[in-house]
């Protein structure tokens, strides 16, 4: 009897991330995007595949978006994307919001600035180099995760 409690409580607990992940994976995503912008529908088509349900809104100001969200002028991406109370600027990992909704920062969102080549979204290259910022709610910027070439 002993062996089976120790087998269901080891099974239990070694399951315990996997729950994490679900629970995350299970999130909506709503982004905003330029109906004509075809690396926006890649990001949000990863996220899709990677279990979260996305919400795509087209918006002919992206700007206006950007605005509301008070997302740093210089921090800007290609589109933006909203998850629990967070905003993601621009072609943010899924790395970095798996692990923004793990660890649930006092934080206003996360941010790719420009459109880095090798990007999720922008070809998803080995290659890829480029960095994910955290927002403070004062506008704060830190760096959150780099993103460096796989050896």
């Amino acid at each position: 009897m002993k062996r089976r409690k120790f087998l269901c409580t080891l099974a239990a607990v070694g399951s315990m991330p996997i729950a994490g992940s679900v629970r995350a994976a299970g999130e909506t995503i709503v982004v905003y995007k330029d109906p004509n912008c075809g690396c926006c529908h890649a990001w949000a088509s990863a996220m899709t595949k990677a279990g979260f349900a996305v919400n795509a809104e087209d918006v002919d100001n992206i700007d206006v978006v950007k605005d509301h969200f008070k997302v740093p002028g210089d921090l800007r991406g290609c589109h933006t994307a909203v998850i629990a109370r967070y905003y993601l600027e621009g072609h943010v990992p899924l790395e970095a919001v798996t692990r923004l909704l793990a660890e649930q920062p006092d934080i206003a969102g996360l941010a790719v600035p420009g459109m880095p080549v090798g990007s999720l979204g922008m070809g998803d290259s080995p290659d890829a180099s480029y960095d994910v910022i955290s927002v403070g709610k004062d506008g704060r910027s830190n760096l959150f995760q780099a993103v460096r070439p796989k050896p």
